[in-house]
């Protein structure tokens, strides 16, 4: 199975909204926001999300020749999983408490936790034999813009749209990996 840009794309988005969440909640909290808060939160989120699924990878493709004949439920298992988890937040989360502070101290803890399952991701990239530093790249900048534009829009969307970017992005990669799936069987 090949992964197209626009699935890629995809992928990017729905990775992004965790962080895009946390960028909501952050912009919320720091009351005044400036150019430099969202730049300082697009980087360091953006920056992990590219990080971690080029770790990911690497792992993939050290352990990939041992499972191939399961490729295909592994990523299906591993985005259904990660999507539904993120469903389930949005659902039955309540409102965070996210430290006002832009300085490392805050933001490295908060980068590593969303960026997790970007991790997960790089290892079913590589089982798809996805090209690496495209997709990297893709969701670098797609998680840099939105976290950007979350800082600045935390006053305005405020809790309601962080539950929706959750719900949004779960949704993406649950259906990814039922695509996946699908294609893999024959079904489609």
């Amino acid at each position: 199975m090949q992964m197209g840009l626009a699935e890629l794309f995809l992928v990017a988005v729905g990775l992004s909204m965790d962080a895009f969440a946390v960028s909501v909640c952050k912009g919320l909290s720091a009351g005044r926001v400036n150019l430099r808060h969202s730049l300082t939160a697009g980087a360091w989120f953006g920056g992990f999300q590219a990080l971690m699924p080029l770790l990911g990878w690497l792992l993939g493709v050290r352990f990939q020749s041992l499972i191939t004949h399961l490729d295909h439920w592994i990523a299906f298992v591993l985005l259904g999983l990660i999507g539904a988890n993120m469903i389930r937040e949005a659902l039955t989360g309540g409102e965070e408490k996210v430290e006002a502070s832009f300085g490392w101290r805050a933001m490295l803890p908060m980068a590593v936790a969303t960026s997790i399952d970007a991790l997960t991701v790089g290892i079913t990239f590589a089982f798809l034999g996805v090209p690496i530093l495209q997709a990297v790249c893709l969701i670098g900048v797609t998680t840099f813009i939105l976290s950007a534009i979350g800082v600045r829009a935390g006053g305005v969307v405020g809790m309601r749209g962080k539950k929706r970017a959750e719900l949004l992005g779960g949704a993406v990669l649950v259906l990814m990996g039922l695509r996946i799936l699908v294609e893999h069987l024959g079904i489609l």
